[in-house]
Parts: structure tokens; C-alpha cells; sequence
């Protein structure tokens, strides 16, 4: 536990201690929630007081939460958690952004182009291998081209990984506990070829034995982080995240779908499978670089 998170924490707990409204199970939600928020902030920004929270962590901590697919509902949880401990705070330096400057209504079709250009990709992947990487270069790969989560990417171990090589097809499970089946190019059964030789049998491909699998996900997060400003085309706007190598891949994956002569809908039906959720509106989101009306049925 890092010493910001356990200044916030203890904060935290003082307040949570004193607070004699709502039920227990709402105390108890929002204290989580706060919990969570606590360590975005000791994290990302090494905040060290909770009456410095200020309007650029809650956008951030928004933007967060939304790239883990998190619903609207939930994050307007969260939030209404954080205001609630914010409003217990002795004099506080900023007021916090309304729920409609956050624009939380429009995670929809259109709302924000995640993916990343072709120019910025390979920028990324020579930055890798200029860090002798390449456990981050299959990583990278396996977002773009096979639309992993972070998550699902550090999760591989080398039964996963002989087995994919074997079907050509990588069978992970997902969010929600979802299990997909994710076709692999030549490239991605090279990469796994690759790692399955140098990594003793039952480990995992991308975690070192001296670290955590969070660890190593953070590590990789903040590689991104680092390169980014770097790798990005000039004056785009875009932002450049790990996740937005999935909604790349799921752009590419419609547009295969509708080249096959299949209609809009069924095409997002097709990538919502391989993408591991079953949601319509989610995979509008996902496909928010196409320009508008090529999604319509």
C-alpha cells in the first residue's frame, strides 16, 4: 500500500466513522466506492489530501471508468459516493462537476473515437523494441489484432497459449466471466510461439516471477503513458489507451463483417461475439469511428 493511499484512507476512514447518514448498505456501497476512488487518486496524481480533490480528477476518474466499460449507472454510483464524502469535508478547495457537465448520457454511437491510427500503432511497437520489449509488442498485437482486454492479455499461461497455437483460435475468459473464441492471425500464433518457448510450463506469458500480474498490467500502463505523447499523430485528439487497440480491432472486424455483404446489424451482432459481451449499444461505442450512418440497419 503506497503512502498516498494510505493518507487518503485514513482520511477516509475519519469520515466514514463520523457519518451518521444513509443505511448501512448505502454507507457501505459508497465507502467502497470512495475506497477505489482513494487509490485512482494516490496513483495517477499522488493527491495526499481529499480536500484537494479538485474537477480534473473527476473527468479523469470518468474517463477512467468508462474505458473499464463500466455502465453510466454505475459511474453515476460512484460519483454520487464521491460527492457524498466531498460534502463531509471540512472546506474544501473546489466545487465538482455536475453530472451533466460530465456528459455521462453520451456514451452512445458518435460519442469518442478510441482508436488508434495505423502511424501511431507502429510508432508504439518501435518504442518497444527499442526497450527490448517484446513482451509488450505481442501484448500491443494482441489488442489490436485480437481485441484483448489488458487484463484478459496478462491472464494467458502456456496451456492457454499451447492450446491457441494448436486451434489457431484463442479462447479467453472475459469480462462477466464470458468465455470468447478469438480467431488468430499467423502473426499472433508467431508471438504466442514465441513467449510458449521461454516460459516455463503453468506461467503466465507476460508476468515475470518476481511480480504481481497487477504490477505487470501497471507497468505496461505506464510504458503507454510514457510513449504516448510521443507516438501520437500530431494535433489529434484521440485518447491513446490500451483499450483503445480493441476498439481499433472491432472497427476492422465490422468493416470485414460488411465487406461479407452481411447488413449493419448482424455485422455488429458478429463483433459483439468476439469482442465478449452482448450488447448493442456497447458495441455502437466500440465502432464510433466509423462515420456516421454506417452503423444504421
Amino acid at each position: 500500500m503506497s503512502k498516498h493511499y494510505q493518507n487518503l484512507l485514513t482520511q477516509l476512514d475519519k469520515l466514514h466513522r463520523h457519518n451518521r447518514q444513509g443505511s448501512f448498505r448505502t454507507k457501505q456501497r459508497y465507502y467502497e466506492a470512495m475506497q477505489r476512488f482513494c487509490r485512482f487518486l494516490a496513483e495517477r496524481y499522488h493527491l495526499e489530501r481529499l480536500a484537494n480533490i479538485a474537477p480534473k480528477h473527476i473527468y479523469a476518474y470518468v474517463s477512467y471508468l468508462q474505458e473499464q466499460e463500466k455502465s453510466a449507472s454505475t459511474i453515476k454510483t460512484d460519483l454520487s459516493a464521491i460527492r457524498f464524502f466531498h460534502d463531509l469535508i471540512q472546506q474544501p478547495r473546489y466545487e465538482l462537476p455536475a453530472n451533466t457537465d460530465l456528459l455521462l448520457q453520451r456514451r452512445t454511437f458518435g460519442e469518442v473515437d478510441r482508436t488508434w491510427s495505423d502511424s501511431e500503432f507502429n510508432r508504439m511497437l518501435n518504442f518497444a523494441l527499442e526497450s527490448n520489449r517484446e513482451d509488450y509488442i505481442s501484448i500491443l498485437y494482441l489488442g489490436r489484432y485480437a481485441a484483448l482486454r489488458i487484463h484478459e492479455c496478462f491472464r494467458i499461461d502456456t496451456a492457454t497459449a499451447a492450446k491457441a497455437i494448436k486451434e489457431n483460435a484463442l479462447t479467453i475468459k472475459g469480462k462477466g466471466g464470458l468465455v470468447r473464441t478469438v480467431p488468430l492471425t499467423p502473426l499472433l500464433v508467431q508471438r504466442l510461439q514465441r513467449h510458449l518457448r521461454q516460459t516455463p510450463r503453468g506461467h503466465k506469458l507476460f508476468v515475470s516471477d518476481d511480480q504481481q500480474t497487477h504490477e505487470a498490467i501497471k507497468a505496461l500502463q505506464a510504458f503507454i503513458y510514457l510513449y504516448r505523447p510521443y507516438a501520437q499523430d500530431k494535433c489529434s485528439d484521440r485518447p491513446m489507451t490500451f483499450h483503445g487497440l480493441r476498439h481499433t480491432c472491432a472497427a476492422e472486424w465490422y468493416k470485414g463483417f460488411i465487406q461479407k455483404q452481411a447488413n449493419p446489424y448482424q455485422a455488429r451482432k458478429s463483433v459483439s461475439r468476439l469482442l465478449g459481451h452482448g450488447r448493442d449499444d456497447v458495441t455502437r461505442i466500440y465502432l464510433a469511428s466509423l462515420k456516421e450512418g454506417e452503423q444504421d440497419d
